[in-house]
């Protein structure tokens, strides 16, 4: 889409929240209603409050992303499209917390839906009035041939509110489409039920591996790359 007419503007940006906020919000009764991915909303506060804790940025991750923020023009705020539901948002927003923090870079947290689950491929407000609908149109996500509302969305922008680049979902070198199906996929003997019991299970599991952790760490790799792109070559692609 046109970048220039984005519905970003600087008053919509600081109506979003911190991470502080954000933690805050997912563990209260306004949120916890909200329909959810296929389920019932958790608290998860104190999982990202925990994983916001034990993430920590290696001393490349932290000069970089310093020397991309002190560049002019260089990214100043972050625009962070979530819903605490998704792995992948509980994996990438304490990190993206973290970089923001490092960069001395300004954040805020979008929630993705309002209270009903978006399953639109071409998201508005006119069908939901009550989320961020609007915003999530211009970062969708466009993957063999289909159209997804995919999260988290990190979008990076200048001091004066120039987007730069866009960060969505998971990085490159998690398979994750493969690793989930192959998970979740049904083995020999097993009965409708008993797949989703032990899927869901080795899910859990696959989550609270080294491997998630490995995974956040390149999502700030690849972030910190195509910023890096962005500045000296003029392009993140």
């Amino acid at each position: 889409m046109e970048r220039t007419k984005s519905v970003v503007t600087p008053e919509r940006f600081t109506s979003g929240m911190t991470f502080d906020q954000y933690v805050a919000y997912v563990g209260t009764p306004e949120n916890l209603k909200r329909e959810g991915s296929g389920r019932p909303r958790s608290d998860m506060s104190a999982h990202l409050r925990s994983a916001y804790e034990a993430t920590r940025l290696d001393e490349a991750h932290v000069a970089a992303v310093k020397w991309l923020a002190a560049r002019p023009n260089g990214p100043a705020k972050v625009l962070v499209i979530a819903e605490e539901w998704s792995s992948d948002c509980r994996r990438d927003v304490p990190m993206l917390a973290r970089l923001a923090e490092a960069g001395g870079m300004e954040l805020r947290i979008f929630r993705r839906d309002g209270q009903r689950f978006s399953r639109s491929r071409h998201p508005s407000l006119a069908e939901e009035p009550d989320s961020n609908a609007d915003i999530m149109a211009e970062f969708l996500n466009h993957k063999d041939g289909q159209t997804w509302q995919s999260i988290p969305v990190a979008v990076f922008y200048t001091k004066e509110l120039e987007y730069l680049y866009h960060y969505t979902e998971y990085p490159a070198i998690y398979h994750k489409d493969r690793v989930v199906a192959q998970i979740r996929g049904a083995r020999p003997g097993e009965s409708k039920d008993d797949t989703q019991k032990r899927g869901d299970r080795e899910f859990m599991e696959l989550q609270q591996s080294p491997f998630f952790r490995v995974w956040a760490r390149a999502g700030a790799d690849e972030i910190l790359s195509a910023l890096h792109r962005r500045l000296i070559l003029g392009s993140p692609a």
